[in-house]
């Protein structure tokens, strides 16, 4: 099993993650379950769509 470092920056606290964990997103998704800390890829919304649709210019054909 794999460990990271634990830091403070600032007054927050941070996990260093090694390589092969890094997500390739600015943000994810963190909860708890027990007693573990999940992070995982933020999903898409709704508005997560419906921005995407509204930067489509209105001429194009879909």
């Amino acid at each position: 099993m794999q460990t990271a470092k634990v830091f403070m920056t600032g007054r927050s606290q941070a996990v260093r993650l090694p390589k092969e964990f890094r997500f390739e997103d600015t943000e994810v998704e963190i909860f708890r379950r027990g007693e573990e800390v999940i992070l995982r890829k933020k999903s898409q919304t709704a508005l997560d769509l419906y921005e995407l649709l509204a930067a489509i210019p209105s001429d194009v054909l879909l």
